[in-house]
């Protein structure tokens, strides 16, 4: 018939924007929609021998926790004074502010003035506000309170950055994660649960300020050790899990084999089950997967 002409077939195109296109369905693909698909691409390749050392961070943080619940159940027995625990932070004050010296990259005397004023009103706030702690949970049960201790510590583990430190070096750009912060606080809370129970002031001052360094300051010089030499800190790592496990059997056999339990499972069996899932893993990327930045959006 005169006057009709054949209808237009539009060709589809792959555009993110502009609408239906005419004659295609708003979700058509067509046959090279698959040619872009990749597979694995982002899958690591884990060296079993690698996992292990690094889990060994994991291991030496626990063996941590462990002396400071020896400290702990030691000054609740009344078997350590304050003047031991006195000298016990000062022997950590002074050993923990030699290493971040030594290991740092660039040291100044503005760096070693920073490092002092920070720590003396730290020492001075806790010392100010130690007969307030004293008096904290006297109206709380003791069996309240260990419970409530065991179960912040627990928390504390779970959550802990075993990666870094939740103390950031002056000047840093990373900040500390949400759940490092609330791990922090639990071992905070669970010191300051401890200290309520002890029987003097002085008692009080000498076991947070020992709680603090360990939980706020220990991942910190660890974090430094690391990052200056990995041997020194491998070394450190094990003679610390040596020492710990040797001053837990002295105290309690049962208790040094579930500590030992415990470095075996994560040293050894952790890993070999993360190199055995890793034959499991599949991934797929294609023109589906949202678009990522390729720069840092604090910048």
């Amino acid at each position: 018939m005169e006057g009709c002409t054949a209808p237009t077939l539009h060709k589809w195109r792959k555009v993110a924007y502009g609408g239906m296109q005419p004659g295609f369905d708003d979700n058509h693909t067509d046959e090279t929609f698959l040619e872009d698909m990749i597979m694995n691409a982002n899958v690591v390749k884990r060296d079993l021998v690698k996992v292990i050392l690094d889990t060994v961070s994991i291991s030496q943080y626990l063996c941590i926790v462990s002396l400071v619940v020896m400290v702990w159940t030691y000054t609740l027995r009344s078997t350590f004074s304050e003047q031991s625990l006195l000298l016990l932070d000062i022997a950590l004050l002074g050993g923990g502010f030699t290493i971040v010296l030594l290991t740092a990259e660039m040291l100044s005397l503005d760096l070693v003035f920073n490092y002092i004023l920070k720590t003396s009103f730290f020492i001075t706030g806790l010392y100010i506000l130690s007969p307030i702690y004293h008096t904290l949970t006297r109206s709380i049960s003791s069996d309240s309170i260990w419970a409530l201790t065991a179960s912040l510590i627990v928390l504390h583990l779970f959550l802990h950055n075993y990666s870094g430190s939740t103390v950031k070096p002056p000047g840093a750009l990373e900040f500390s994660s949400f759940t490092s912060n609330i791990s922090l606080n639990a071992s905070i809370v669970a010191s300051l649960l401890i200290a309520s129970r002890l029987p003097s002031r002085l008692h009080v001052f000498a076991i947070v300020l020992f709680s603090l360094q360990v939980f706020l300051f220990a991942p910190f010089v660890s974090y430094c050790i690391k990052k200056f030499s990995f041997r020194l800190h491998l070394c450190f790592s094990l003679g610390l899990m040596a020492g710990t496990l040797f001053l837990v059997h002295q105290q309690h056999q049962l208790l040094f084999v579930l500590l030992l339990c415990i470095l075996m499972f994560v040293n050894l069996v952790c890993p070999y089950w993360l190199i055995r899932i890793q034959e499991y893993k599949f991934e797929i990327n294609g023109p589906w997967d949202e678009a990522k930045l390729c720069f840092n959006i604090m910048e």
